[in-house]
């Protein structure tokens, strides 16, 4: 068994990958403290070709020393915004059609396995603070909430850790659904 070298991957350019099909996708980051997580939430967006990334509140936006560390060049592929209230924010994508979804544990959530999208539906995942996860403000714009499930003795997840799950379950699901 041998690695694969990068040039073997197939992977696109990033000229091609902003003209590329993306995934229905959204990701609304929500007054997140780590820049680290961010610049993860971007190499993550670029690996499952996200539409685009929302950057909200205390969020930090590139150009940044941290978000770059994490990010690995991704900030240069993935399309993002800056919007200095989470709830304004989600207010333009309902009022685009967006159906918007807080990755939360909240009292109505789904099991995140359970979430099957619908074709031709465009989606969003709030994804929240370290500490606090959504905020109040941001889930009173959410259409519903998908909730990763867990075995431990800890109630959550690193909100990059949590992204990569939400993102590869919704990626594996839409792109795969037929198989």
């Amino acid at each position: 068994m041998e690695k694969r070298v990068a040039s073997a991957l197939g992977r696109l350019s990033a000229e091609a990958f902003k003209g590329s099909a993306k995934l229905p996708l959204v990701l609304v980051l929500d007054n997140l403290r780590s820049a680290l997580n961010v610049g993860s939430v971007f190499r993550t967006a670029d690996a499952f070709a996200v539409e685009r990334l929302l950057l909200c509140g205390i969020t930090a936006c590139p150009p940044h020393r941290e978000i770059n560390k994490t990010a690995l060049g991704s900030v240069e592929t993935v399309t993002w915004s800056y919007w200095p209230d989470t709830a304004q924010a989600l207010q333009q994508l309902r009022s685009e059609g967006w159906q918007v979804l807080a990755i939360e544990q909240v009292t109505t959530s789904l099991a995140l396995q359970a979430f099957v999208p619908e074709v031709g539906i465009r989606y969003a995942f709030v994804l929240g603070n370290e500490v606090d996860g959504v905020s109040e403000a941001a889930l009173r714009h959410c259409n519903g909430a998908l909730e990763i499930p867990q075995f431990g003795t800890k109630h959550s997840l690193n909100v990059a850790v949590a992204a990569g799950i939400a993102v590869w379950e919704f990626s594996r699901r839409y792109r795969f659904a037929d198989s």
